[in-house]
């Protein structure tokens, strides 16, 4: 594996460059994205070795689509057009089935492994990037059965070596479990937020009186909309059926407080307590 494409060059495409650096010492990085501040950014950064273009994929070993989930579905047929008989094209959306459908039509298939890393922070750019970003994370590859299996094989072992473990499912499944453990925590940061804001219209009141609980619930909230609102998009049916799940959970726990059944209001939060025991289990 030589020569190593990435596509977008934020905070996981940086991440994995600075991580393959590690992995494959003697392959060169070379960098792509429509943001020529981002690309010469990442390039003084160290993350890449070089700047390429789309056209340079024809050279490519691995290319890694590091970009919002709506750009990947307009993109990833030219790349695999491009891709040579040698290349793999691995995609790091947060949504599966939409992007697999595209991949699934296309004549190369076997050369496209569908890919999710449950990694990420609130900022972005090739600032954002880090080595330890993948440690000790989960890894989600879905229809693995279509990937040609000696190239599937090296990329998870590349995952691995990243300090990834590894877990399989089918591209629909991915979608409609990912709409509640992710995207449904990131609406509700982002809906928090706009609460507060909209009410308290002095900043200053929030800065003074915001301790660390609303800091670390609205954390998400400080995430690039370009970056979730495809994903939203590409996952809306799931989505929306999280929301009505939510907002029904919102409506009871309101209707107890209205009618002062407070003796019900703590038996709830204490059946909800046991998360500390689930969550304990995968930190």
């Amino acid at each position: 594996m030589k020569n190593i494409y990435i596509i977008g060059t934020g905070l996981i495409g940086g991440s994995l460059a600075l991580n393959l650096k590690a992995v494959k010492p003697k392959a060169v990085i070379h960098g792509i994205d429509h943001n020529e501040a981002h690309l010469t950014e990442a390039l003084n950064l160290g993350l890449i070795h070089k700047k390429a273009v789309v056209e340079d994929i024809e050279h490519a070993d691995l290319v890694l689509l590091s970009i919002p989930v709506n750009a990947i579905l307009n993109l990833l047929p030219r790349i695999l057009d491009l891709l040579p008989p040698q290349g793999l094209v691995v995609d790091m959306g947060s949504t599966k089935a939409s992007i697999c459908q595209v991949a699934d039509a296309h004549p190369k298939r076997a050369q496209f492994l569908a890919n999710h890393p449950i990694a990420g922070t609130e900022f972005s750019g090739p600032k954002a990037a880090f080595v330890g970003l993948f440690k000790n994370k989960t890894n989600i590859i879905c229809d693995l059965d279509k990937t040609e299996p000696k190239r599937s094989k090296e990329m998870i072992e590349i995952f691995k070596a990243m300090g990834m473990s590894i877990r399989y499912m089918d591209a629909v499944e991915h979608d409609k479990h990912i709409a509640y453990v992710s995207h449904l925590s990131h609406i509700s940061s982002f809906m928090l937020g706009k609460t507060v804001i909209d009410k308290e219209k002095n900043e200053l009141n929030i800065f003074d009186m915001a301790g660390s609980g609303f800091e670390s619930t609205v954390r998400l909230a400080k995430s690039s909309p370009d970056m979730w609102a495809p994903i939203f998009e590409q996952n809306k049916e799931n989505v929306i059926e999280t929301l009505n799940e939510y907002i029904q959970n919102l409506n009871h726990f309101k209707a107890l407080m209205e009618s002062d059944d407070f003796e019900s209001v703590r038996n709830e939060m204490r059946s909800i307590n046991h998360i500390k025991t689930i969550l304990k289990g995968i930190s």
